[in-house]
């Protein structure tokens, strides 16, 4: 007969379930995990003891992998006809979990017909637990390999211990990571309130970076201009052409027919300006321009283009400040064009074109501020015989050292003026624009009209007549108006026999005092109304005699220009 096997506990004496008589299944495990009691359906890591196989807790649902297996047989106790001693628990033994609730209507195992043997006879061996153990992938896929020791079998004996055997509810499964641990399962509000706070406190991360990050970005492009390579904006390409009345519509007409003089000579050097007056290559300047040339000097010119030829003077006036000088072997010149200086109004812009301190080329722009502005200049040789009487026209466009004889053009780029004198700021008197004085917005221009006459003069004859009167001036009278010398500067009459103004009747101390209607103040004044007109001209002038006032009329004599 085989030897039964023994009981995994002692009989419980009470018969408290489920400690009872051993039934259909395996007895409870000697201990219980410490762990939470797993939910429901999840199967729970235990130990394994030496004494055979464990049986799962109670209300556990059973390994569907065993579900073919027989379950075992209880083995009865070798009395026949013995009562079922009551098993007692194992004080290592803590009572098992309540009965899962799936399971309350399930009938209770009914107990085996042998009883197992007294404890008296057969001694519980104490368990042993092993040490828990994390199965690898190959264990949870092979329950034969799941922790079992070798030689574990159900009766001691080696043998396969069986599905219960193979158990061990103390090993990690794949199932433990849904033990509860007791913490409180949030409701679907919570999670959806957790998660919209999740997604807020993202959003407000993700806003404050990019903010960050933005200023640190719009900083660095405030202080370096931007990332990389700079670029800046420019407009496009335009078209060269501009309005025919503008100041640069002007120029680009004006500027090939002007001219930058270099002057060298035994009595000193000296840039100024001229223009083209006719395509036989004759330039007209300033007599202050080329003046240091003398008679044995060099002037060059150059032209907008940049070409270059050498020219000589043809005819020069210190009285009215004016020379001619020209070009040979040149080809292709193109003449300025010339204006009315009588048709110009104190308003009217205009442009200066020179080459202020050898800067060839320059363009500045104004008004003319007065006409018929009397201004002597020169008067170096202490005899006066340099002295330049001009009723000028007055312009507050820029005219600076080298300006001279450079053209002052009208709004249709048309010659109304040869600019040769400035107000200087440091003496106070009027001056050539040779000088280095700058520019205070006083500059002073020939009217075009004289200087045409002039420059026909000096091209035909080789001088220039000036209109006279026939009478001395007494240039030291300090009264209104030009008083008539007591006697002549060679010691003879002062006024010209059978000259104008003997055949009109002026005497010795007449003081005249209008010309053609308009005041006069003093003897430069007189003369520079008198130059500013053609001989042969009629002039009305107006005489005070005795406390008397005249109305005299006479015709503009002749002289020879020096």
């Amino acid at each position: 007969m085989a030897e039964r096997p023994r009981p995994l506990h002692d009989p419980d004496p009470y018969s408290t379930p489920p400690y009872g008589e051993p039934g259909p299944w395996a007895p409870a495990p000697p201990v219980q995990h410490p762990a939470t009691t797993p939910a429901h359906g999840t199967v729970a890591a235990a130990s394994r003891t030496t004494a055979g196989p464990v049986a799962p807790p109670p209300g556990a649902l059973p390994d569907p992998a065993f579900a073919d297996a027989p379950p075992p047989v209880p083995q009865a106790s070798g009395v026949s006809g013995a009562s079922p001693a009551p098993a007692v628990p194992s004080p290592a033994q803590p009572l098992a979990a309540a009965p899962d609730p799936a399971f309350a209507d399930a009938p209770p195992p009914v107990p085996s017909a042998r009883q197992p043997a007294p404890v008296s006879e057969v001694p519980a061996e104490p368990a042993a637990p092993l040490a828990p153990a994390v199965p690898s992938p190959d264990t949870l896929s092979d329950p034969a390999s799941a922790g079992v020791p070798a030689g574990a079998g159900s009766g001691g004996d080696g043998t396969d211990p069986g599905p219960w055997g193979r158990y061990d509810p103390w090993a990690a499964s794949a199932a433990a990571s849904l033990q509860q641990n007791g913490a409180a399962v949030p409701t679907r509000d919570q999670r959806r309130r957790r998660a919209r706070k999740t997604l807020v406190g993202g959003a407000l991360v993700i806003a404050l970076v990019s903010g960050g990050i933005g200023g640190v970005v719009g900083a660095y492009l405030e202080r370096n201009g931007g990332v990389g390579t700079v670029q800046l904006p420019q407009a496009g390409k335009e078209s060269a052409e501009r309005a025919p009345d503008s100041v640069a519509g002007i120029a680009a007409r004006a500027l090939p027919s002007v001219v930058t003089l270099h002057v060298s000579g035994s009595d000193g050097a000296g840039t100024g300006t001229g223009f083209v007056l006719d395509d036989r290559g004759h330039i007209l300047t300033n007599n202050h321009v080329v003046e240091p040339a003398g008679s044995g000097g060099e002037i060059t010119v150059t032209f907008n283009s940049g070409d270059t030829a050498e020219a000589t003077v043809v005819g020069r006036d210190g009285g009215y400040d004016l020379a001619v000088v020209k070009v040979k072997g040149v080809s292709g010149l193109t003449p300025m064009p010339l204006g009315n200086s009588d048709n110009v109004r104190v308003g009217d812009p205009v442009v200066a074109i020179g080459a202020p301190f050898d800067l060839a080329g320059t363009v500045t722009s104004g008004i003319i501020s007065a006409k018929e502005r009397p201004i002597t200049a020169g008067g170096e040789e202490g005899d006066g015989s340099d002295v330049s009487y001009v009723d000028a026209l007055q312009t507050d466009a820029p005219i600076n050292p080298g300006n001279s004889g450079g053209p002052l053009l009208d709004a249709q780029g048309r010659a109304i003026g040869i600019n040769s004198a400035i107000r200087s700021a440091d003496g106070g008197g009027v001056e050539p624009d040779g000088g280095q004085a700058g520019s205070i917005g006083l500059g002073f221009a020939i009217p075009i009209n004289q200087g045409k006459r002039v420059a026909e003069e000096l091209i035909n004859t080789g001088e220039a007549t000036h209109p006279v009167i026939g009478i001395t001036l007494d240039m030291a009278y300090a009264g209104d108006g030009a008083r008539v010398a007591a006697k002549g500067s060679d010691g003879g009459p002062p006024v010209t026999v059978g000259g104008p103004g003997d055949k009109a009747g002026i005497e010795a101390g007449d003081v005249i005092t209008a010309v053609d209607g308009r005041r006069v103040h003093s003897g430069e004044e007189l003369i520079v109304k008198t130059r500013a007109h053609r001989p042969g001209d009629r002039l009305e002038l107006t005489l005070e005699r005795d406390g008397k006032e005249t109305q005299v009329s006479l015709v503009l004599g002749s002289s020879g220009g020096d």
